[in-house]
């Protein structure tokens, strides 16, 4: 069974271009608008990877990934955003199982090379 990549963003055009991109690589995808649908999903405990918007309606992608943590979640962790200037949440989602941190509009290789590295991923602690 292929490797699982959830992916919570709340705008649908990114969510199924990242479908499409993240299946031509061999992998499945899980998709939810909002971090409170990803966590009543399937997803959660059988996730490989996650690609989490860091501005969300609710919880935001980097609340998603504190709470994930506390509870033991430890799954890697691609933050992407449309708002390059905040420095702020850069800051607030560096931990030991964020992988990366693109800048909308990133390009695809990018976007793989990173789903790559996390699917692989031994955090530093």
């Amino acid at each position: 069974m292929p490797p699982l990549v959830a992916v919570v963003d709340d705008d649908i055009s990114v969510r199924e271009s990242l479908k499409s991109l993240i299946r031509s690589a061999g992998l499945d995808v899980g998709l939810s608008a909002s971090a409170e649908e990803f966590l009543t999903s399937a997803c959660p405990p059988k996730a490989d990877c996650l690609i989490l918007d860091v501005r969300l309606p609710g919880m935001s992608g980097i609340e998603l990934h504190r709470y994930l943590l506390d509870r033991k979640c430890q799954v890697p962790v691609i933050f992407i955003t449309a708002h390059a200037s905040d420095s702020r949440a850069r800051a607030e989602a560096a931990s030991d199982w964020t992988v990366a941190y693109l800048t909308k509009p990133f390009s695809e290789e990018d976007l793989l090379d990173s789903v790559n590295t996390a699917l692989k991923w031994k955090p530093s602690a």
